[in-house]
Parts: structure tokens; C-alpha cells; sequence
């Protein structure tokens, strides 16, 4: 079974996904061997490995290591076109919906589309919408865009719906890395019952209860990171707060 369909066949069954996010610039390589062990332990559905930025040529390195100490599928979550390795399982392929800028909807991809066609890993169109958290972020700043405001749920929902139409097959809400504020549970609810195409919350996910929150609001699959390179052993609690939703 391939990677999206394992997420739309959990989705039929109800049952919440849990992702790692993992910045290949900021774990050592012990770090990633722990994070992996500690990810099957606990069950973990998926590794999301990307950042905004590679600056210690660390991708291949890291994916090595969680592959080689997990059996979890190893999705790239790429800031830009440079982030690609053939030894990952799959790629986001995001195009930023919550934007206007052309670079990050389409132009980029051109670019890459012909280096993922040649790679054998599994593509994946994801709508990327970037929410506003309460702080400019990383990604907003090198995207060149502004968020959905955090309190405009129908424009969300909108973009969530347009991007279903034009063939997206996944949407992924993002708050961005180091979020102060994680998206509302209302927003969650109404762009969740507007698509029927799975959705991605990530963002300022910061404790077990409020991952549980998430997924009852209408999340298939939950993205943590941040919160997990401060303290990697909390895996294990978010990932049976989502299970158990």
C-alpha cells in the first residue's frame, strides 16, 4: 500500500495519524537514532523530514539513520527544491494555496518535477496553507507570503475546497515552525467538513491534550516537531493522545 493510501484508508477508518517532523539541520546523529527508536515504540505513523533552510548538508544522513533504526515511512517535507533525496519513501509535493506568490504555487515545481519523475520516490500534491500563528515565521518570511489570518475560517475552507478541485490530493494547514498560536479547533471543524480529501494540522501543537483537541476537531493526521526537539521523549504521549482520539 502506498503512502497516500494508507492516509485515506485510516481516514475511512476513523483512525488519527501521528507524523514527526524532523529539521535534518538540528538532531545529531545519536538524536535521530533516538527519536527513530522511540518512534516505533510508540507507534508513529509517519516521519516528515524538511526544514525551511539546509544549511549542514545533514538530509541523506538523517533519513539514513531513521531508516535504518525504523520501519516508518520517510516523507519528505521540503522547504525548497534542493531538499530531495532518492532514499526517502515519498515527497510532499506543496504548492503554496494560501499565497500569491507564482514561485511557490507552480514555478518551483517545474523546476523539480522532472528530478522526482527520474527518483522513484512517491509524489504526493499537497495544498499548503500557511495560518498565522501570532509571530512572523521562518516559512512565511522565505515563502514571501502572508497567512490566512487566524480568524478568517471560511477563507480557509475556501482554499481548502479550491485546492480539492484543482486535484490536490492532501491539505496540510500549517501554522509554521515555532508557532505561538496553534489553529483554532473551529477553523480545523469547518475546513474538515468542507474537503473530503484528508487534512494536515502542524503548528504549535505543544502537549498531548491539545494534539487530542486537533484530532477531535476533524485532523487525519497530526505534525509535531518543535516541541519534540526541546523533548523527544514526549513521542510517546502525543502519540497515544492522537491514537486513542
Amino acid at each position: 500500500m502506498s503512502i497516500y493510501q494508507s492516509i485515506v484508508e485510516k481516514k475511512k477508518l476513523g483512525k488519527k495519524q501521528f507524523a514527526v517532523l524532523i529539521d535534518p539541520d538540528k538532531p545529531t546523529e545519536s538524536e535521530v537514532i533516538k527519536i527513530a527508536q522511540r518512534a516505533m515504540d510508540a507507534n508513529v505513523d509517519y516521519f516528515f523530514v524538511g526544514g525551511s533552510l539546509l544549511t549542514n548538508n545533514n538530509l541523506d544522513l538523517c533519513i539514513k539513520g531513521l531508516k535504518e533504526n525504523a520501519d516508518i515511512p520517510v516523507v519528505l517535507f521540503p522547504g525548497n527544491t534542493l531538499q530531495m533525496s532518492a532514499k526517502a519513501d515519498g515527497f510532499l509535493f506543496l504548492s503554496l494555496t494560501s499565497g500569491r506568490n507564482a514561485e511557490m504555487l507552480i514555478g518551483r515545481h517545474v523546476i523539480a518535477a522532472p528530478y522526482l519523475k527520474l527518483s522513484g520516490l512517491e509524489v504526493i500534491s499537497t495544498s499548503y496553507m500557511l495560518i498565522d500563528s501570532g509571530k512572523p515565521t521562518t516559512v512565511s518570511y522565505m515563502s514571501n507570503s502572508i497567512p490566512i489570518p487566524a480568524d478568517k475560517k471560511d477563507i480557509a475552507a475556501c482554499t481548502a475546497l479550491a485546492s480539492e478541485m484543482l486535484g490536490h490530493k492532501l491539505v496540510f494547514m500549517d501554522g509554521g515552525s515555532g508557532a505561538v498560536n496553534p489553529i483554532s479547533p473551529e477553523m480545523i471543524q469547518m475546513v474538515s467538513q468542507t474537503i473530503q480529501v484528508p487534512l494536515i494540522i502542524g503548528g504549535g501543537i505543544k502537549t498531548p491534550e491539545l494534539a487530542a483537541q486537533t484530532a477531535k476537531a476533524g485532523a487525519d493526521l497530526i505534525v509535531v516537531g518543535n516541541k519534540l526537539e526541546e523533548d523527544s521523549s514526549l513521542i510517546n504521549e502525543l502519540a497515544s493522545a492522537i491514537h486513542s482520539v
